[in-house]
């Protein structure tokens, strides 16, 4: 029987699937500790939801219509001719990896891609509203995307030219437009450019960095499937972009608030992996650095955008990943060595044209995303509801009543110490609703 699959591209796609689903835990701490207290179980439930919601959708019909035959040769999106993973055995194989991981690894994309636009109505979305919301984008924004960029009779692989190996377009520029559209149909909060949002817990969004910075050697690597020195060049990368990323963000931070907090650093690292989606493994280190700091520069800006047009992206969706993705793929229509695709850059003696094929990409994709999620987010607010009727916020009593147990905790120490002798002891009571006014009054304290 002749060898169908190469060993080692296969169990490192295994390897890198896993590292990818990996990232929607990582996501969901990430912004869970970005949010307020009362909002960490509606984050996690929202990104979690996902990982169910997806999974199933992507072994019913999404696979099919994003990696079946195309349909009428266009392009636009594939066939029902795998439906329920029909026809996908144990000898069936993309490539030279087996069909069923190269499936896995695509759904974790879309996976992490859905629970990204999440961030931009963390704390005021309605589960049901969102539940509905990223089934129906899942199905009628994500799989065609999909089709377009990865398939290989996609028309953005294939009649266009354009490169974005990892989904520079699909999963970072796509989920931002997506936030965008998102974010102005649910409308604002009530103090939106009053009291911006602080992490409640920093140790989480550390935890939930880790993750994704785990899951991106998966992300980034994990599509070169057995291209020749591509997928270690993408490691490599990676992690250099993110790093000077984070140093980017961190000039970008001090220049305005002569502080760099650990926050900042955080995001910027993310910012230098969503730039180097598109086109990792086809950069060298020296330009994988230079992109991540001017990433990290620029972002940190673009996430301030927001107040200017109105938009309450709540944890920056658009000016992370929307911003973040669009820079990665025009720099890679500059910087593109040609070695992984055989398509240079300007830089590179590639001329004008792949640049061009890139901004057209860009565009398309990221018009069809917010339009589409602007109509689908209409229709799920005018049916189930998008967003909460009663509050700006989903409460979590479990939260409240930890809190409740810490300022009990303070009210006692504050009775056992600060009293002096002979003077009469006060109601543990008052001095508990003393302490807690004082933390709601200084939002400063509230965070130390």
């Amino acid at each position: 029987m002749p060898q169908l699959f190469d060993s080692g591209n296969s169990a490192w796609l295994i390897m890198a699937a896993a590292m990818v689903l990996l990232m929607a835990p990582g996501l969901a701490f990430f912004y869970g500790g970005m949010v307020k207290t009362s909002q960490v179980i509606a984050m996690l439930k929202m990104c979690f939801g996902c990982v169910v919601l997806v999974s199933i959708l992507w072994f019913a019909v999404g696979y099919s219509l994003a990696f079946g035959k195309d349909a009428g040769g266009l392009g636009v999106i594939g066939s029902f001719d795998h439906v329920f993973m029909t026809g996908v055995g144990l000898d069936s194989r993309t490539g030279s990896v087996p069909t069923v991981t190269f499936s896995v690894f695509h759904m974790s994309f879309a996976i992490v891609t859905v629970a990204l636009i999440s961030g931009s109505v963390a704390g005021r979305a309605k589960m049901r509203g969102w539940l509905v919301f990223a089934s129906a984008w899942t199905l009628l924004v994500y799989v065609p995307m999909a089709h377009w960029v990865f398939s290989p009779d996609g028309w953005v692989a294939k009649q266009l030219g354009a490169v974005d190996f990892s989904g520079g377009t699909v999963v970072e520029l796509a989920s931002g437009a997506a936030g965008l559209a998102l974010a102005a149909v649910a409308g604002r909060r009530k103090d939106f450019e009053r009291q911006p949002i602080r992490p409640h817990n920093l140790p989480l969004v550390v935890v939930g960095l880790s993750l994704l910075w785990f899951g991106w050697f998966g992300f980034n690597t994990g599509s070169s499937l057995g291209v020749p020195g591509a997928a270690p060049m993408a490691f490599v990368n990676t992690q250099f972009a993110a790093g000077a990323a984070m140093a980017g963000w961190a000039v970008t931070s001090w220049w305005r608030t002569r502080q760099v907090g650990l926050l900042d650093i955080s995001m910027g690292a993310v910012t230098g992996m969503v730039a180097m989606t598109p086109a990792a493994g086809d950069l060298t280190p020296l330009w994988a650095s230079v992109i991540g700091f001017l990433a990290g520069l620029t972002c940190a800006f673009a996430i301030s955008w927001k107040y200017r047009f109105g938009v309450d992206d709540t944890l920056d969706v658009v000016g992370i990943h929307g911003w973040g993705g669009l820079f990665g793929m025009v720099m890679a229509g500059l910087a593109a060595t040609g070695l992984m695709t055989g398509k240079k850059g300007l830089f590179y003696g590639g001329g004008w044209g792949l640049l061009g094929k890139q901004l057209v990409a860009v565009l398309m994709i990221g018009l069809f995303s917010f339009a589409m999620t602007a109509l689908i987010g209409k229709v799920v607010d005018l049916t189930v509801g998008l967003r909460q009727s009663h509050a700006a916020e989903e409460h979590e009593q479990v939260y409240q009543n930890e809190w409740d147990a810490q300022f009990k905790v303070i009210a006692d120490a504050l009775r056992g110490s600060g009293i002096d002798e002979g003077r009469k002891p006060e109601d543990p009571s008052a001095l508990l609703e003393q302490v807690r006014k004082i933390l709601a009054a200084d939002s400063e304290r509230l965070r130390d």
